[in-house]
């Protein structure tokens, strides 16, 4: 069976911390690396034959997430393109951060070109792809905004070739403010559960937006969230302290966040396509409809009976992306749940 292989990439910026959950190894591990160095892992999946395919795609997921989120995309993408899955720092396997304040796009985005200049130091990207979900879907639009050389990038890093197709998958430059209070009743909580198992019942209270998945998949979903806990049980896998930024936004610095982003936007070259959730709270019609008239007219395919956000896991939605990276231009406006439970759209 198709399966990733895990590894790391080290990124300038900020120092590391070792998670709580961390073993004896992983905390000398991160003990020895120098001050201002985080190390960020990805997952990378690759069914193409070929260990340096020049398709690579990277698959970002969202803000208290983590890259095995993408493990049934990946798995199909793969076969065509080498699949990157990261672990955005604080989240995973990943380093913490020692300053909580480092959890924010811009460092975000500056680890992400730290990764792509290592993958293309591996083997020359000829072709580069972006699925972002939420906060993925955020770093995908910085990312996809840079011009691509020297001097392009951010911290003396560049982007090595332009994104020629971003997703993004219920996110725009405009999010509203109920939904990231929403947002913030949870995030940031230092849960603790006796085993996966009720990790999975009480996630899943918290994710109705994800729309309708059986019960295999959730507890799918869920394994990758949950580490062993030295007090015994299984803990959260991300940095509590990733709330601390989010917690010291106000309206005001929302609206000039998003100004910023629609510069990004608009200066997007790439092909996009904007997934919703017919029930999204994070992204509305309006912001929909304006991504499709403005900078580069992405195609917004809508979800039916799915909020904030799909999760890429059922076959018709797993279809709709492979499709669109595989240059297909005949995509659905909307599709209904009968329509994202098959395997082919």
């Amino acid at each position: 069976m198709n399966q990733p292989k895990l590894n790391y990439v080290s990124c300038p910026g900020a120092s590391a911390a070792a998670p709580a959950w961390a073993d004896a190894r992983r905390h000398a591990e991160t003990g020895q690396l120098p001050e201002g160095v985080h190390r960020m892992a990805y997952w990378e999946w690759n069914n193409t034959g070929d260990a340096g395919h020049p398709h690579v795609i990277v698959c970002v997921h969202g803000l208290s997430r983590q890259g095995r989120d993408f493990d049934a995309l990946a798995a199909e993408l793969s076969r065509f393109a080498r699949v990157i899955c990261p672990d955005v720092v604080g989240r995973g396997e990943s380093d913490w951060l020692q300053d909580p304040l480092g959890y924010q796009v811009p460092l975000y985005a500056a680890d992400m070109l730290a990764l792509l200049a290592q993958l293309h130091a591996q083997a020359p990207i000829r072709t580069l792809d972006w699925v972002g979900t939420s906060m993925g879907g955020l770093i995908g639009m910085g990312i996809a905004a840079m011009a691509a050389g020297p001097g392009a990038g951010q911290a003396g890093l560049s982007l090595p070739v332009p994104v020629r197709r971003l997703v993004l998958n219920d996110v725009g430059p405009a999010i509203e403010w109920k939904a990231l209070e929403r947002i913030g009743q949870y995030l940031g909580k230092s849960l603790q559960f006796p085993n996966l198992k009720q990790a999975a019942a009480a996630l899943r209270l918290i994710s109705a937006g994800f729309g309708p998945h059986s019960d295999g998949q959730w507890l799918q979903l869920t394994r990758a969230m949950v580490k062993p806990s030295p007090q015994g049980g299984v803990v959260l896998h991300y940095d509590p302290r990733i709330a601390v930024p989010m917690a010291r936004m106000t309206p005001e610095s929302a609206a000039a966040g998003e100004a910023v982003l629609w510069q990004f936007y608009d200066r997007i070259a790439a092909r996009v396509l904007l997934i919703r959730g017919a029930e999204s709270d994070l992204l509305s019609p309006a912001t929909a409809r304006a991504m499709a008239q403005r900078g580069p007219q992405a195609h917004c395919t809508q979800l039916e009976g799915v909020g904030h956000a799909p999760t890429l896991v059922v076959p018709g939605q797993v279809a709709l992306v492979r499709k669109f990276l595989q240059g297909d231009e005949r995509l659905p406006d909307t599709m209904s749940l009968a329509q994202q439970a098959q395997s082919d759209t």
